[in-house]
Parts: structure tokens; C-alpha cells; sequence
């Protein structure tokens, strides 16, 4: 982009499998991933002049994603239609990293879009609660709720029937 001498197209080219496995955490899904990292890397590209100053330039595009999500949370978009698809889509040999604990992935996916947010922010990304809520553009105490009920969903679909028995009868003769 002007002023950065190549060193945007440098950026995107060392760190776009980092960036589309974080937005495919907090999406879900590849094609999803693919337009977030798109639209947050456009978005930074126009910015590049101020952000390459700054001491994190990936955290930036990381920030830019989260609150992408956000507002597609609170307002829907209609897409925007193109008439050419990309030449490539994105690969990544480290995905298969979201996909090696059983049924995680699935279990995220299962999540809603802000639930799911929360955890990629507070546990992927180790954000404080108050990070967390600055990036989302929420209450610290929707970022704790959030984040317990999300947990909550996985354990549920995560823990077999019988170890969810075994666990609630052992919390029962503890109390």
C-alpha cells in the first residue's frame, strides 16, 4: 500500500496462517475465516501508514477482526457480490491444530457467533475480562457470562453421558 514499500504485502505474507486460524476460531468455518481476514487485512492495508508505526501490527488486525464480529453481531449485512471468486483458497497446515482435540471444533461451531468470540479472546487469545469487553464492545459482566455459558455448552456437549452422571452425582456427595 503507499508509503509501506512492500512491507504490508511482507506482513500479510508472514503472518496470513496465524491470522486465518484465529479467524477461523472465531467464525467457525473456512469460507467465513477467509472473508474476516480479507475485510480486517483491507482495512489495515488502508491503515498501514499508521499502523506499521505502532509496536504490534498483528494485534491490530486481531482487534480489527474481533470488532468486525461484533457489528455483525448487532447488525446484520447483506454480502457483497462479486464477480470474480479468489484464485486460491487459503490453506494452512496448522488448522488441523483447532481440530485435533475430539469434537472441539464441532462444539465451537455450535456456539453463537458472541459466545464463541468471548472464548477465542479470553482463552486463544488470553485477553483480560476487560480486554475482552473493550475489543467486543460489551460489559466486563457480559464477557463473565458469556464466557461461563459458552463453557458450560462445551463441557455439556463434550463430556460423554455417563461421565456427566458420574461428575453431578460426585458434586452431590460432596455437598
Amino acid at each position: 500500500m503507499r508509503g509501506g514499500g512492500g512491507q504490508f504485502e511482507d506482513f500479510v505474507a508472514n503472518r496470513f496462517p496465524a491470522l486465518f486460524r484465529y479467524a477461523y476460531v472465531l467464525t467457525g468455518n473456512q469460507h467465513d475465516a477467509e472473508d474476516l481476514v480479507q475485510e480486517a487485512l483491507t482495512r489495515t492495508g488502508v491503515a498501514w501508514g499508521r499502523v506499521r508505526r505502532k509496536d504490534d501490527p498483528e494485534g491490530y488486525v486481531r482487534t480489527t477482526m474481533a470488532r468486525i464480529m461484533a457489528n455483525r453481531w448487532r447488525r446484520p449485512r447483506l454480502e457483497h457480490l462479486v464477480e470474480g471468486v479468489p484464485e486460491q483458497a487459503a490453506e494452512d497446515p496448522e488448522l488441523h491444530r483447532v481440530h485435533e482435540v475430539d469434537g472441539l471444533d464441532a462444539a465451537l461451531a455450535a456456539l453463537p457467533p458472541r459466545m464463541r468470540a468471548v472464548l477465542v479472546l479470553r482463552y486463544f487469545e488470553q485477553l483480560s475480562e476487560e480486554e475482552t469487553a473493550r475489543v467486543l464492545g460489551c460489559s466486563r459482566g457480559t464477557v463473565k457470562s458469556q464466557a461461563s455459558r459458552a463453557l458450560a455448552k462445551l463441557r455439556a456437549s463434550m463430556l460423554p453421558q455417563e461421565a456427566e452422571q458420574a461428575l453431578m452425582e460426585d458434586r452431590r456427595g460432596r455437598s
